[in-house]
């Protein structure tokens, strides 16, 4: 159990200096930027992160297939563009069994931490029956909703807000059994 705590906390720790100076492609980039608390952050297995040229790595599956989708305001329905990526989700879950993922549901900061924290538990779950309904097995899919807790923008602006209406997989390696 340590040791799962101690790699959650590198991870934490690997995600908050991928911030200072990950890319962000912005609110309909493919995924690829890192920015953002936990939401980019790849397990503890042993090259669990790999390179971007191997279809196989986490790497990859960040910025070739996408790791995060959006909502529209007060939304946890599945748009085009998001069944789009989830389907390429579910292709490269299928392909990597050994890979788990964690769905990060997030939300704007508008309304109350509780309302954002049920919101985002929805979206995440939207994700999650998505990927089931692929074939992705769902002993292999957690959840959890960061609400608006976890912000990848600060500003009262739409455009901060839309960025923050998201669902982020984050994947583990070599923890699938």
């Amino acid at each position: 159990m340590k040791s799962l705590k101690f790699a959650m906390l590198a991870c934490a720790v690997a995600a908050v200096a991928a911030c200072s100076n990950a890319k962000n492609d912005g609110m309909y980039g493919n995924g690829s930027g890192s920015g953002g608390y936990g939401s980019g952050g790849y397990g503890s297995g042993s090259g669990a992160s790999g390179l971007p040229s191997d279809p196989h790595s986490a790497a990859y599956f960040q910025q070739a297939v996408g790791d995060r989708v959006w909502f529209a305001v007060d939304q946890q329905s599945l748009s085009d563009e998001a069944r789009t990526t989830l389907t390429a989700q579910a292709d490269w879950l299928t392909k990597n069994p050994a890979f788990t993922a964690v769905i990060e549901g997030h939300a704007d900061e508008q309304g109350t931490r509780e309302y954002n924290l049920a919101l985002g538990a929805r979206r995440a779950n939207a994700v999650r029956e998505f990927l089931m309904s692929r074939g992705v097995s769902g002993s292999r899919l957690k959840t959890v909703s960061y609400g608006k807790e976890r912000p990848l923008e600060i500003c009262s602006a739409e455009s901060c807000y839309a960025k923050n209406r998201r669902a982020v997989t984050v994947l583990s390696a070599g923890l699938a059994g």
